[in-house]
Parts: structure tokens; C-alpha cells; sequence
């Protein structure tokens, strides 16, 4: 049984993502079904599958945008940090999330582009996406967003408003903001969609570097190519559930990639990074 535990696994180290058998149904269908895995500090891990596997769903789950299905036996399905209650808040100076939507909020959403980039990382201080009048935004908060920014090249957009920048200037501003409490873990939901190649090079270059610090990633993607060096493990997800749980080497083979993917698809190695492509 999962406990209130600092400690699970057996090597010693702290689990920062637990998922016990979670379910999760929409519709009467299972989106995800019993899913089970730990992911622990340290550990980078990056979470493939096909449309229609379930890493969309996943993610929600894990930012408490939806519930799993409550176990019989009592159980909680779903723990960060040890915990399987959180104030939403507090869990978001713990755990840094960038999603594609969360950039379509900032850009022609809730904020319909009118915050800064310096506006938008202080904002994380306060789980907001704006920031109101009766927000108290003290000079420490200031300091600390533009120290982001800098860390990841991006002080130029302390003052350009974020309908204004290209798809991978918000990208790096959304990378500042999760990064502004300095998380213990990160997790990225498709992170390079809709960047260029240029940008795209630059962005997973700054998860090298992250990956290289105290930060552990969680990489939700079906591509592939998003797959840096410092990735080590690779959960494949088919039609939600895990279909491996291995190394990144053994789990990005022709044989498993192509039968999650239902296609004959051919996998190298370019350099350090991995390639998948369809047989014809």
C-alpha cells in the first residue's frame, strides 16, 4: 500500500509522481486505465504515445484538472510528492507545467496577449495568468521573475507583450514562469509544437541544460526527435495504457514504437537524438 512516505522506492529515492492503478472514464470509456507508474527525483522521463493514447489526459490528472476514478479498496490513485491532496497553488511552487494550452491562454485567451513576459512569469507567483489590481506584487517578486527570464535568454521579452512574440519567444517566457519558484520537477506537454526548426534546436537545448540542474523533467510527446540525451527512461503509452516502462533504448525500437503506432515505422540514432519515420 502507498503511504504518506518520504521514501518508496527501493534505491532510496523520493518519488515525486506516483499513479496506482488510476482510471479515468469520459463517456463510459476508459481515457486512461489502471495506470501505474513512479516517477522519482532525478529520474528524467519522457511519456510517448500515439493521438488518442491518453497523454493528454495524463497531464490533467497530474495538474488536478480532473479526478481519477475512486478505488474500491480506498486508496488514493494519483500522489505528488508524497501527497494525494493539494492546494493547487502551493503544488505550483513544487511542479512547473507548459502545455500548448497554457500558451494559447496566454496569447489569445484569458490574457488575450495583453501581459508582458515579465508580467506573465510574476504571474506564476500567484497562479494567475493576468495581474489584477488587487494582486500585491512586491519588488523580491520582480527580481526573482527577471532572474528567470535571464536564465533562460530571455530578458529581451521582459517588455514585449506576449501576442507580440513568435511561437518559441512565448515558449521561453512560459519556461521562465515555471521556472520562477525554482521546481523540484517540470513537465512539458508537447513542448515543441508549432516551433521552427531554429527555435525548436534552441528550446530543447535549454532542456539539456535544465535536465543538467536539480529540475526533473517529465517529457509528455509522440515525437520522438523531442527525446534529449539526458532522457533515460520512456514510458509508451497505447490506448491508455502503459504499454512499456524501460529504458530509453529499449523502448525506441522499430518493433515497439510501430506497434503502439500501428504502423512499419523505421527509428535511428542522428547523433544524440532519435528519429522515427514510416517505411514505404
Amino acid at each position: 500500500m502507498l503511504r504518506d512516505s518520504p521514501l518508496t522506492e527501493s534505491d532510496g529515492r523520493r518519488p515525486f509522481l506516483e499513479l496506482d492503478e488510476a482510471t479515468v472514464i469520459r463517456n463510459g470509456l476508459p481515457i486512461l486505465d489502471r495506470v501505474s507508474l513512479s516517477v522519482s527525483a532525478g529520474e528524467n522521463t519522457a511519456i510517448v504515445g500515439p493521438n488518442g493514447s491518453g497523454k493528454s489526459t495524463l497531464i490533467k490528472l497530474l495538474t488536478y484538472q480532473i479526478y481519477p476514478v475512486a478505488r474500491a479498496d480506498g486508496r488514493p490513485p494519483v500522489r505528488i510528492f508524497g501527497r494525494h491532496r493539494w492546494n493547487v497553488t502551493e503544488l505550483r511552487s513544487r511542479m512547473g507545467i507548459i502545455t500548448a494550452d497554457l500558451h494559447h491562454r496566454f496569447v489569445s485567451g484569458s490574457s488575450m496577449g495583453h501581459v508582458t513576459g515579465l508580467e506573465a512569469v510574476v504571474a506564476g507567483f500567484l497562479a494567475s495568468e493576468v495581474l489584477f489590481f488587487h494582486h500585491e506584487v512586491t519588488a523580491e517578486m520582480r527580481q526573482r521573475a527577471a532572474a528567470a527570464l535571464d536564465r533562460v535568454d530571455g530578458s529581451r521579452l521582459g517588455k514585449k507583450r506576449m501576442h507580440e512574440m513568435s511561437t518559441g519567444e512565448v515558449r521561453r517566457v512560459l519556461v521562465a514562469r515555471a521556472l520562477v519558484h525554482e521546481p523540484e520537477l517540470l513537465v512539458l506537454d508537447e513542448p515543441t509544437t508549432g516551433l521552427d526548426l531554429i527555435a525548436r534546436h534552441e528550446f530543447l537545448s535549454q532542456l539539456r541544460r535544465l535536465a543538467a540542474s536539480e529540475t526533473t523533467l517529465v517529457l509528455v510527446t509522440h515525437h520522438v526527435e523531442e527525446i534529449i540525451p539526458e532522457i533515460e527512461r520512456v514510458v509508451l503509452l497505447c490506448e491508455g495504457r502503459v504499454a512499456a516502462d524501460d529504458p530509453t533504448d529499449d523502448v525506441l525500437t522499430p518493433e515497439r514504437l510501430g506497434s503502439v503506432y500501428g504502423s512499419d515505422v523505421a527509428v535511428q540514432r542522428v547523433g544524440d537524438r532519435y528519429e522515427m519515420t514510416l517505411r514505404t
